[in-house]
């Protein structure tokens, strides 16, 4: 497993973070519980040092997982855990952004309560809220800081342009986007600004909710509740197209002995300014590939070879834009 500093944070994290929206269940066709505790054990025991959650994923049950976990675990394995807030939801399970300095002290509460610590290594921003200033998220944030509440402040989804209003009142020293071999538009602004004011990132969705799996086919279905039932991607002609493309990647995934998701990851953390890669699992059986993704290199004819597929093959990628939750 391969390593890497990130600000704020005194231990050095594994460049493959476990996520656990999966493991709460919501959206992608529930969990078994004990098994998602074994997962996160498998993965600590292979060497991931640091796990992302948030309590949208499953309303809480996600962070009530890994909480669970931390505490079979105990002291013997030192673990980052990045959470998030801002998003809140009711009892018909309707969401909306909402990073309110009361929301944000409710919801660092909550979060330490269900993960059974005292303190949160990095705590992020889950979506930019236009109808709170994003200075006085900041200086709310910067204060659970002075308390020792929190060790590092992250944004996940912002803009360079947020970012920037963010920064005017306190430090971002993480930042979670999407990105992957079909989502790549942070490649224009985002990444090169993280370079240049020295923030990590965490991405997210590197191996596009299954698609670069390789395990899909053109009959595979969806049921209802499931993310991909109402991802663009996974529908019709477009479906189509990015299961081409991916049957097109297994032979440069094959010539390294390698699985396509193992490929996907690897290409990831090849790219400049991407820190660390969430990979998602909910079964001790999905984390064991995550140990073959670090420690080799795609060729740089292979990397030409990729953006030629990808060129040919999906002339009009399709973005995350589907999950953004609303506004207000």
């Amino acid at each position: 497993m391969d390593y890497i500093q990130i600000p704020a944070i005194a231990e050095k994290v594994s460049r493959i973070a476990l996520g656990t929206w999966v493991m709460g269940g919501w959206m992608w066709g529930g969990i078994d519980e004990k098994e998602a505790i074994q997962a996160i054990i498998k993965a600590v025991e292979g060497g991931i040092n640091i796990i992302d959650t948030a309590p949208i994923y499953g309303f809480g049950k996600a962070e009530e997982i890994v909480g669970k976990a931390l505490r079979l675990i105990g002291k013997s394995h030192p673990i980052v855990i990045a959470t998030k807030f801002g998003l809140e939801w009711n009892q018909f399970g309707e969401i909306r952004r909402n990073s309110s300095p009361t929301r944000i002290k409710q919801e660092i509460e909550d979060s330490l309560r269900r993960l059974g610590l005292s303190v949160i290594d990095i705590y992020q921003v889950h979506w930019p809220d236009s109808k709170v200033p994003f200075e006085q998220t900041a200086e709310c944030l910067l204060r659970l800081k002075e308390q020792g509440k929190i060790r590092a402040i992250g944004v996940s989804n912002f803009s360079t342009k947020q970012m920037e209003l963010f920064k005017k009142a306190a430090p971002i020293h993480t930042n979670q986007p999407p990105y992957n071999l079909f989502e790549r538009e942070i490649e224009k602004e985002l990444l090169p600004y993280c370079i240049k004011e020295g923030i990590a990132t965490l991405t997210y969705g590197v191996l596009c909710r299954g698609l670069l799996t390789g395990k899909f086919r053109p009959d595979s279905t969806f049921p209802n509740g499931d993310l991909r039932k109402i991802d663009p991607k996974f529908q019709g002609e477009n479906f189509l197209r990015y299961l081409q493309a991916v049957e097109k990647f297994r032979p440069i995934a094959a010539r390294y002995g390698k699985s396509l998701a193992q490929f996907a990851a690897c290409w990831a953390l090849m790219q400049p300014g991407v820190s660390v890669v969430l990979w998602g699992a909910r079964r001790p059986s999905q984390i064991e590939e995550a140990f073959g993704a670090t420690g080799w290199r795609l060729a740089q004819e292979d990397l030409r070879m990729i953006d030629k597929i990808l060129t040919e093959t999906i002339p009009q990628p399709i973005g995350p834009e589907f999950m953004a939750p609303i506004e207000g």
